[in-house]
């Protein structure tokens, strides 16, 4: 193999590998605007070597913490049924990670993500932390 062949390999080989770690999807201002349950799946899916990484995670934190805070507040189990039922032990980041799961599955679904962010994030813990029947 002839010397530029193989600099051409390593570098193609770079290209490639340094591809496979870049987010899929680069993160928007419009993002922050939470009109979408994509937006929410941008914000909290963002890597830790992302610039954004710190602000998006805070908004992800606040924005599940606030929705199940208020979910918590209304649901009485009388007048308006839980909808999420999750053990006390249970985190926010296992609050983060069980939505961010279920909207790598749902990604290319234009509708689920295309809902209110707090639609989503309660259609994710619903299936993550069902109430019993």
């Amino acid at each position: 193999m002839k010397k530029h062949t193989i600099w051409k390999c390593l570098a193609l080989s770079a290209c490639v590998l340094a591809g496979s770690v870049l987010p899929a999807a680069a993160l928007e201002e419009a993002d922050f605007d939470f009109k979408t349950t994509r937006h929410l799946y941008n914000l909290c899916s963002v890597s830790q070597d992302h610039g954004d990484y710190a602000t998006a995670s805070y908004a992800c934190n606040g924005f599940i913490a606030g929705a199940v805070q208020y979910h918590d507040g209304i649901s009485d189990g009388k007048n308006l049924k839980r909808l999420i039922c999750y053990p006390a032990s249970t985190t926010l980041a296992d609050g983060k990670a069980a939505f961010v799961a279920w909207a790598e599955t749902k990604v290319n679904d234009a509708d689920l993500m295309g809902e209110l962010p707090v639609q989503g994030l309660v259609r994710a813990l619903a299936e993550a932390y069902p109430c019993g029947k």
